[in-house]
Formats: C-alpha cells, structure tokens, sequence
C-alpha cells in the first residue's frame, strides 16, 4: 500500500501496555472468549453474552478507561492510523456525495485484554466492533496471527481487516444493526462488512498496489467459517456458521468492490431468497 499518500487518523486510542488496567476478566469469562474464538463464533455476539451473564455491576467488567488520543509513532500502529484515516476519507466523501455526514469511529488499540462498552474482552477473541461506543478493538498481534498462523500475509491483508470493522461501523449508523436479528442475520451482517469493505477498496484505489487485492481476498477465505472450523476441529457444520463461507466471504468483499456502492451490499436480500 501506498503508505506515503495516506492520512493518519487522529481517531485513535492507544491503549496498548496498560495490561490489567481497567479490565478484569473472571476465569469464565477468559473460557467462554477462548471457546467462542475457537469455534469461529462473532466476537460482538460473545461480548453481549457475557455482558448479560456477568455483568458490570458484578465487577467482571467495568467501564472503559479514559485513555490519550493520538497517533501511534510505531510502524504498526501507524499503519492502523493510515488505513483508519482513508476509511474516513473514503466514507466522509461517499457520504457527502449522499447529502449525509459521516461520524467516524474511533479505533482502539489495545494489549492482550481490554473494556469496552460492549463488556471485556481478551485478544483471542479477534478484532471486534462495539456498537455501544462506536468504535473498534484491535489487538495488533493479530496482524502477526494473520500471516503466520491464517497463511493471509501482506498490508492489504490487514487493510481489510479493519475495513471490515469499520463496515460494521457503517452498519450502526445506516441503522442495519439495530433491525437485525437471529443467528442468520449474524451471517448476513458479516457479509456486509466484507462488502462494505470491498466498495471501500474500490473508492481506496489510489493507495493499493498492483496485486494487493488478492491479499484481501485471500485474508477473506482465510477466515471464513467453513476454513476455520476445519482448522480448529476437523470438520464444517454449515448450521453453526456465524460469519459465512469462505467462498462467501470473497464472494461478496468482490461484489463490494466491483459494485463500488454500498446498494451493492444487499445480503439480507439474498438471504431471504435462500
């Protein structure tokens, strides 16, 4: 990616190093993150169950902590604040061209554990976006786990992730979420954010490379349902998926992009005629 020709984001919290600091994670919460991470299930979906089954008011989880704004001045995280800022970029104008404002998100960073308005969470739940704060979580060694352990290296790999999170963002404020419901909206939702994120890459040309969009593609099979339950335990049971198929997930971060709109996203739709 062209990083020179990329904004950096002022819309970041960084909270990495702070460890325990205003999280505390009970051992069942610690098992419920591992188990649903190993079982390809929705981060957001876990953090709302462990919400309601523990609660803040038990002290499993507290508010989250005040922490500075400002841009990272490692490589890492200023890569995140770069393609964080081309999503706001990308969507201030898509939305401008629309008559609507967009309100960016603000993209936390964070070590091993963190809180959030959603409840705690641990890195092995994966990169997730809290609708109850508007912003997005990242443990950046994910980026790592991408190449070493998913097969899905290069930046634009990466650049999808968080374009991912931020289409759930879109979702939030196009008022997508809040309709939703049930296990199978959970797949369309996922799919969306793939889509979302593709039309997102297509406005973003100017920053990728020849070749980088088979890195997203790549990091979308990477992560489908489907290869990760092969993965984890040896066998695909459709029924359980909670973020769609591999082929799935390419399908439509390709329909995002060659569509180019986000009218191009429609899963629901396809869902229904299922």
């Amino acid at each position: 990616m062209r990083l020179e020709d990329m904004r950096r984001s002022e819309n970041v919290e960084d909270r990495r190093g702070l460890g325990r600091t205003g999280t505390r994670l009970g051992l069942g919460t610690l098992v419920l993150l591992v188990v649903g991470y190993f079982l390809g299930l929705s981060p957001g979906a876990m953090l709302s169950l462990i919400g309601a089954t523990e609660g803040v008011s038990q002290g499993s989880a507290v508010a989250p902590v005040n922490a500075p704004h400002g841009r990272p001045t490692d490589a890492q995280g200023d890569f995140a604040a770069a393609v964080l800022g081309e999503t706001e970029d990308v969507w201030t104008q898509y939305f401008a061209a629309q008559g609507q404002r967009y309100e960016p998100p603000t993209l936390v960073l964070f070590t091993d554990q963190v809180a959030s308005a959603c409840g705690a969470a641990s890195a092995a739940a994966g990169p997730f976006y809290c609708p109850g704060d508007h912003k997005v979580y990242i443990d950046l060694g994910f980026f790592g786990q991408l190449d070493s352990e998913f097969g899905a290296p290069g930046q634009f790999a990466r650049a999808y992730v968080l374009a991912h999170e931020v289409g759930h963002h879109l979702q939030a404020l196009l008022g997508i979420t809040r309709r939703a419901g049930g296990k199978q909206d959970s797949v369309a939702l996922e799919l969306q954010a793939d889509c979302f994120a593709g039309v997102w890459a297509r406005k973003a040309q100017r920053v990728i490379e020849p070749g980088e969009l088979q890195q997203a593609l790549q990091a979308a099979a990477a992560v489908g349902d489907d290869t990760l339950q092969r993965r984890m335990q040896g066998r695909v049971v459709p029924e359980t998926f909670t973020h769609g198929s591999a082929e799935q997930r390419q399908r439509w971060f390709q329909r995002g992009y060659d569509g180019g709109r986000l009218e191009s996203c429609d899963t629901f739709a396809e869902q229904s005629r299922l």
